[in-house]
């Protein structure tokens, strides 16, 4: 037993870690300066399809619609689920209403995965450098992570056999991100992820598929999802969310599960919230069913790529030859790293000074493991802001270096 202030906590409670990137929305809200955000992985405002969103709320949950503010089924409102199920038919994410269970949104998918396969102790295979929160909930059911890198070609599933074989233990849960991985932007090879899929069945272990961006994807050619070669592998437990693809303050997502799951899901969830927000299924089974979905992901897709080619751009013009960045085919990051060297978690208090916020980059492994690096969103600001972001972080890197030659100096 743990105690805080005198409170008798659980031992668990030990293990709940932060989000700094979830925080940042508080930091961000108290800034009083212009400040260009390139820190949440949030859609800009102007992608959400507000107008449309709005129209349709106004006949399935304005006045009159009293069902929609009743109860869910726990598994989700059943218009959604048929909608999805339509929507998704003909996609690598192709599936049945009996393995379809809504969420509030992605991140109770992750709890709910870790909260049935995750005990005390055992070991879990995350990305490095991965999803905080995805992490972070591993942590939370007092999991043992084990960091595995990631390259442009996503997880390094070829280093993974031999860094399980050092830990004397197979892992219960490997947990990727295959698609525009967060925070790197890189996709894992098709090779990978077969060879991924072949591991986790000689182990027994279960792939918790967190697939947010899959649908973004604005150049290059579409990869098979985790889902779709699994083939009904009931190891496979894949997790979406409609936060990136419409607007994230929805919170409505989804797993895709093997059917025997569902009852556990339902119990699981019911100790939870019940439901998911009964209002926002009948909104979003509308979006869906009157078509809306297709025509906005074209819209955003293009939009996407214009973006990360502007931020590439100016990245070019600032910081060519002191740092290099990925080249995502879609989602909503870069990852940056610098050489020479430069401490991002000092960086981060004097670009928000600037007026531009980044998450550090050991925000994204457990052990730290990036100091030297940041995570950008271009999805969320303009071209002309993304220029202009970039160039006051170009800044806030120069008043960094100079500050540490002046502490230098001054400890000789």
């Amino acid at each position: 037993m743990h105690s805080s202030a005198g409170l008798p906590l659980a031992a668990r409670a030990a293990d709940l870690v932060g989000s700094v990137i979830d925080s940042s929305t508080s930091l961000l809200a108290s800034q009083t300066h212009d400040i260009v955000r390139f820190a949440m992985g949030a859609p800009a405002p102007e992608a959400i399809p507000t107008e449309v969103l709005a129209e349709i709320g106004a006949e399935t949950i304005g006045a009159g619609a009293h069902a929609a503010f009743d109860y869910a089924a726990t598994e989700g409102d059943p218009g959604l689920r048929a909608a999805l199920v339509e929507e998704l038919a003909g996609t690598s994410d192709e599936t049945t209403l009996e393995r379809l269970t809504i969420t509030s949104g992605g991140m109770q998918g992750l709890d709910l995965a870790c909260k049935l396969f995750v005990d005390p102790g055992d070991l879990v295979v995350v990305e490095s450098p991965t999803y905080t929160n995805g992490s972070a909930t591993a942590l939370s059911y007092q999991a043992d992570l084990l960091e595995v890198p990631v390259d442009d070609d996503g997880l390094r599933v070829d280093l993974l056999e031999e860094l399980v074989r050092r830990a004397g233990r197979t892992p219960k849960v490997v947990y990727a991100i295959p698609t525009f991985q967060n925070p790197s932007g890189a996709s894992m090879s098709l090779e990978r992820r077969r060879r991924l899929l072949e591991l986790a069945r000689s182990w027994g272990s279960v792939v918790i598929d967190d697939d947010p961006y899959g649908m973004l994807r604005f150049e290059g050619e579409p990869l098979p999802t985790l889902h779709e070669l699994a083939a009904g592998d009931p190891l496979v437990f894949s997790v979406r969310t409609f936060s990136k693809i419409v607007a994230p303050g929805l919170r409505v997502g989804w797993v895709d599960t093997a059917p025997e799951l569902q009852p556990l899901l339902i119990n699981a969830k019911q100790a939870m919230d019940t439901c998911t927000n009964h209002p926002l299924q009948r909104l979003l089974a509308r979006f869906l069913e009157d078509g809306h979905l297709g025509a906005h992901l074209d819209t955003q897709r293009a939009e996407y790529g214009r973006r990360k080619r502007a931020m590439q751009q100016a990245l070019e013009a600032h910081f060519a030859g002191r740092a290099r960045w990925t080249d995502p085919q879609g989602g909503f990051f870069l990852w940056v790293t610098f050489d020479p060297p430069v401490d991002t978690e000092a960086l981060f208090p004097i670009a928000l000074a600037e007026g531009v916020a980044i998450i550090p980059g050991n925000a994204f492994s457990p052990s730290k493991r990036f100091p030297d690096a940041l995570r950008i969103c271009f999805a969320t600001s303009s071209p002309e802001r993304i220029a202009e972001g970039v160039a006051r972080l170009a800044r806030a890197v120069e008043r960094l270096g100079a500050l540490r030659s002046r502490t230098d100096r001054n400890a000789r």
